[in-house]
C-alpha cells in the first residue's frame, strides 16, 4: 500500500515525481491545488464556500482545505493508496491528517522530502519563464516555505516518518531513489 506525503520548496519536481509515481502504482496524485480547481469546477458546497474567499482575494482557510482533503480521501479510489502533494503545509495540518489517516483507517504514510538547494530551486523556476516568477518573488517564497516547513520536517522526522531524497539530481535518478523507497 503506497501513501506518500510529498514535502519540497517550490521547483523542488515534486508534482512531476508525484505524477509519474500514482501513474506507476496505479494510485491517485492527489494536489490541494487539483482539489481546488476540481471543487469549483463541479461547484460543490466546497467548492462554492472556497470560490467566495478567492473571489475577494483571500487565501482559502485550513479548515476548509482540510475538509476538501478529507473528503477526497474518503474516495474510493484512495482506499488502495495515494500521493500527496502540497498538503500539509504546517504542523496543525500535519496534526489534523494524522488523525484523519486513523479514522479511515489509512495509516502506514511515508514522508517524502525533496531536499533542493535554494539556488537551484531559484535557477528553475527562472526557466520556467512565468512572469511572476522573478527571483525576489521566488526567494521570499522560499522563505515562507522554509519558516512555514521546517518544523514540519521536524514533526515528521520524531515520528520516523521522514524520507530525505536529494533531488538536485536528474529527474530520472530522484524517480530511481523513490522507486526504491516504495518497493522496499
Amino acid at each position: 500500500m503506497t501513501r506518500l506525503i510529498f514535502l519540497g520548496p517550490p521547483g523542488a519536481g515534486k508534482g512531476t515525481q508525484a505524477k509519474a509515481l500514482a501513474d506507476d502504482c496505479k494510485i491517485p496524485h492527489i494536489s490541494t491545488g487539483d482539489i481546488l480547481r476540481q471543487a469549483l469546477k463541479e461547484q460543490t458546497p466546497l467548492g462554492i464556500k472556497a470560490q467566495s474567499y478567492m473571489d475577494r482575494g483571500e487565501l482559502v482557510p485550513d479548515q476548509l482545505v482540510q475538509e476538501m482533503v478529507e473528503e477526497r480521501l474518503g474516495k474510493p479510489d484512495a482506499n488502495s493508496g495515494w500521493i500527496l502533494d502540497g498538503f500539509p503545509r504546517t504542523v496543525k495540518q500535519a496534526a489534523f491528517l494524522e488523525e484523519l489517516l486513523q479514522k479511515l483507517d489509512q495509516n502506514g504514510e511515508r514522508v517524502v522530502n525533496l531536499d533542493v538547494p535554494d539556488d537551484v530551486v531559484v535557477d528553475r523556476l527562472l526557466q520556467r519563464g512565468r512572469a511572476d516568477d522573478t527571483e525576489e518573488v521566488i526567494r521570499r517564497r522560499l522563505e515562507v516555505y522554509r519558516s512555514e516547513t521546517a518544523p514540519l520536517i521536524e514533526y515528521y522526522r520524531d515520528r520516523h516518518q521522514l524520507h530525505t531524497i536529494d533531488g538536485n539530481k536528474s529527474l530520472e535518478e530522484v524517480t530511481v531513489e523513490l522507486k526504491k523507497l516504495i518497493y522496499s
